[in-house]
């Protein structure tokens, strides 16, 4: 039997959430990192903006 969609909508729902919330994230880690420029800063902005590629082209 074919289900009506192709992921769980609770799935969905929670992807469009972690795709709001990481765009302002991204955003203040930049300038945060712009501001006070540290490795750990460096390393949690790659690891979001990776996260937010991801979501965008549907590897997650």
């Amino acid at each position: 039997m074919h289900s009506r969609w192709k992921c769980n909508p609770f799935y969905l729902r929670i992807k469009f959430a972690c795709k709001s919330i990481l765009l302002p994230l991204i955003v203040f880690q930049f300038i945060r990192t712009l501001i006070f420029p540290t490795t750990l800063d460096v390393i949690i902005l790659g690891i979001l903006a990776l996260t937010y590629i991801a979501i965008i082209l549907d590897w997650l």
